[in-house]
């Protein structure tokens, strides 16, 4: 196909740089706003092109020279091309345009990005596919667009040095393993006690492996080590325990942090310090009383709603992954907190379950998955919450359902601020607040 020249104009949601072929709206991997570049279209579609670089004419004067060799050809970072300071202006400007097209609103009230502390070595989960062949094995991630795995022999340059360290020891030990082809992934989480490693494993020789791992325990540099052979909620141990830690901010910032647990295979943010800047975030906006009711919705282990239940008077958590409620549980009992409830329910069915209860609630925290919360956001206008903290990965699923709660049910977007918990990546992560009208 031809080759045509373009300037780049701003980056979009997804991480493409955005520049126009005759008009036409084309999106372009791994360019910066203010490149001149040649590029091939690669897909036609109705309204807009998929197009690959051919030549850097001019660079952006937002252009820095990448940190991972991989860069380019791993599937897991969009911009390690561009400068930390133009990806946080560019992540403002992409929520922004979001909010304006999908939510409808005119001029909506974002401010700038909380940036993370590390722009590199921040990522305390990671899950590296593996790929055993004659010639050696490869531990990395997937090729953009492939399943092809990117070796990365010194680790990855986003995450910790602990999960790096484990990463490089494991890969040691395991290739020993005699169907090695049959260890598709390494899943390395780090809590403040150590590294946890789960070793997904398809073959049939589960105790051979065992004890391959047991004999190398002291060089694996890891403080709990599990088999996962089928779903992760039935891990199997080697050694070690498989509960994790960290420390977050209490609402009264002037007291001690407090420490929040899970069991691995349990979800919690990637990049520990960011997750303390979001949940000083949502205590600002949320602004508790102790006269409040708060109810918090995908709940999780109490990430959001923990450090804020000694200012309310009650807190509600509800969540639909089991473990993650016991350890909410088992999280208010350590720190005791006594005005706490937990449910292990479907979000949308509890609040319908509420409503019909005509339960009172002068708080709601909200933290979906990507997929947003669009059932939950229908059904908000009949609980009457007086303020709404809504946390999104995805700012497109909020902007829809912002749509929802500024439209019929009766809310105002009071500010939005998006929060780079995964710099050098296109990722997006916001907090709003939301008031009734």
């Amino acid at each position: 196909m031809s080759v045509d020249e373009l300037v780049i104009e701003r980056l979009a949601l997804g991480g493409n740089g955005v520049g126009r072929i005759d008009g036409k709206v084309c999106f372009v991997p791994f360019s910066a706003p203010g490149d001149r570049l040649k590029v091939r279209v690669v897909r036609e579609h109705r309204s807009y092109c998929e197009a690959e670089l051919v030549e850097l004419c001019e660079p952006s004067p937002q252009r820095v020279e990448p940190r991972c060799p991989a860069f380019g050809r791993c599937g897991g970072c969009d911009w390690q091309h561009i400068s930390y300071q133009a990806q946080c202006d560019a992540k403002q400007q992409i929520l922004i345009e979001t909010l304006q097209r999908v939510a409808h609103l005119q001029a909506p009230a974002v401010a700038s990005t909380a940036a993370s502390g590390l722009d590199y070595g921040y990522r305390a989960r990671a899950q590296f596919k593996l790929h055993a062949t004659p010639a050696g094995l490869a531990v990395g991630f997937f090729r953009r667009g492939s399943r092809y795995v990117i070796d990365l022999p010194q680790g990855c340059p986003i995450c910790t040095e602990p999960i790096n360290t484990a990463m490089l020891k494991l890969r040691q030990v395991i290739q020993a393993v005699p169907d090695l082809h049959r260890i598709p992934q390494l899943s390395l989480e780090e809590g403040a006690s150590g590294v946890v490693a789960v070793v997904h494993y398809i073959g049939s020789d589960q105790q051979r492996l065992k004890q391959l791992l047991l004999q190398h325990r002291d060089q694996l540099g890891v403080s709990g080590l599990f088999l996962q052979i089928g779903r992760k909620e039935a891990l199997q141990p080697v050694f070690g325990s498989g509960h994790l830690t960290y420390p977050v901010p209490r609402c009264d910032l002037s007291a001690d942090a407090m420490s929040l647990g899970y069991e691995i295979g349990g979800f919690s943010q990637v990049n520990r310090l960011q997750n303390q800047k979001m949940v000083k975030l949502v205590c600002g906006y949320a602004q508790p009383a102790a006269s409040q009711r708060m109810l918090d919705l995908y709940c999780g282990n109490g990430n959001l709603s923990l450090p804020l239940s000694g200012a309310v008077q009650e807190l509600l958590g509800i969540e639909g992954f089991a473990p993650s409620i016991a350890s909410a549980v088992d999280n208010a009992r350590q720190l005791r907190v006594n005005n706490s409830t937990f449910r292990c329910n479907d979000a949308s069915k509890e609040l319908r379950h509420l409503i019909a209860q005509h339960a009172v609630f002068d708080l709601v925290l909200l933290d979906p998955p990507r997929a947003g919360a669009a059932d939950v956001a229908r059904q908000l206008a009949q609980l009457g919450a007086q303020r709404i903290v809504y946390v999104s990965c995805d700012p497109a699923t909020l902007a829809r359902d912002l749509a929802a709660l500024c439209g019929a049910a009766g809310y105002r977007l009071i500010e939005a601020t998006p929060l780079d918990m995964f710099p050098q990546t296109g990722h997006l992560e916001t907090v709003a607040l939301l008031t009734r009208t």
